[in-house]
This record gives structure tokens, C-alpha cells and sequence, in this order.
């Protein structure tokens, strides 16, 4: 009978960046400035990756895609690794989405205003056009 022990691979950073699509300067980036800091290297110094950093990675990535901007990302990992628990990190991360939401809605009412101006502004150039023919 097998063993059902998770196996952790370890990923060159070419690998790693393939798999998370980011290129390696943004993964060498990441690690800069404190987002990625468990990247251990070998005896000849390079570095290399594990299931954790892929899956920590891809969280990155869906922050970003949520409109989490890296400033807002390194606070909340500063506060994850003074805490090491999500009661502190929720709410943040809660409000921050909130604000985000909010900001999306304005933003929809301005691109419908301008799409607005934009159809009452071809229905002139239309009567202006019929006049002249």
C-alpha cells in the first residue's frame, strides 16, 4: 500500500516562472520585496522553489487580478508573518476588497455617463449629417 505523503518538488526559477506564468524578474522582483521569502538555494547557490512557493505564486497572482496593488500585498504579508494567522489578515484583506468593489462601481457609472455622452454625441453628428444631404 502506497503512502499518501504530499511530495515537494523542487522547481528551478525557469520552471517556476512557466508554471505561474511571470517571468523570473518578476519572481527575483517578488522576493525583493518580501513577498516570496521561503526560497531556499543549494549548495552552489541557486535557487529553488517548492509546491509552496507555486501555490503561494499563484495567491499572488489572483490578488493582483482582485486589484490588490504590491504595496498593499508586502503589508499584508508583513502583518502574516508577525501574526502567522489569518485573524488579523481577513479583515484587512475584507476591507480592502470592499474599497476595491466601491472603486469598480464608480468607475462603471463614469464609463456609462461616457458611453452615454458618446451615443448622444453620434446621434448630433447623424442629424447634422442628414441636414447637409
Amino acid at each position: 500500500m502506497t503512502s499518501s505523503v504530499e511530495t515537494h518538488d523542487h522547481y528551478s526559477i525557469g520552471d517556476l516562472a512557466r508554471m505561474v506564468n511571470l517571468s523570473q524578474r518578476t519572481i527575483r522582483y517578488y522576493e525583493e520585496i518580501g513577498l516570496l521569502h521561503s526560497v531556499r538555494r543549494i549548495e552552489n547557490g541557486k535557487r529553488v522553489y517548492t509546491d509552496d512557493d507555486v501555490r503561494r505564486l499563484k495567491f499572488i497572482n489572483r490578488l493582483k487580478v482582485l486589484g490588490l496593488s504590491l504595496a498593499e500585498m508586502v503589508k499584508l504579508e508583513k502583518i502574516y508573518r508577525t501574526q502567522r494567522n489569518n485573524r488579523e489578515i481577513i479583515p484587512k484583506l475584507l476591507a480592502i476588497l470592499d474599497e476595491r468593489a466601491i472603486q469598480i462601481d464608480d468607475r462603471i457609472g463614469q464609463l456609462v455617463a461616457l458611453k452615454n455622452e458618446i451615443r448622444e454625441y453620434q446621434a448630433r453628428l447623424r442629424g447634422k449629417m442628414m441636414q447637409e444631404m
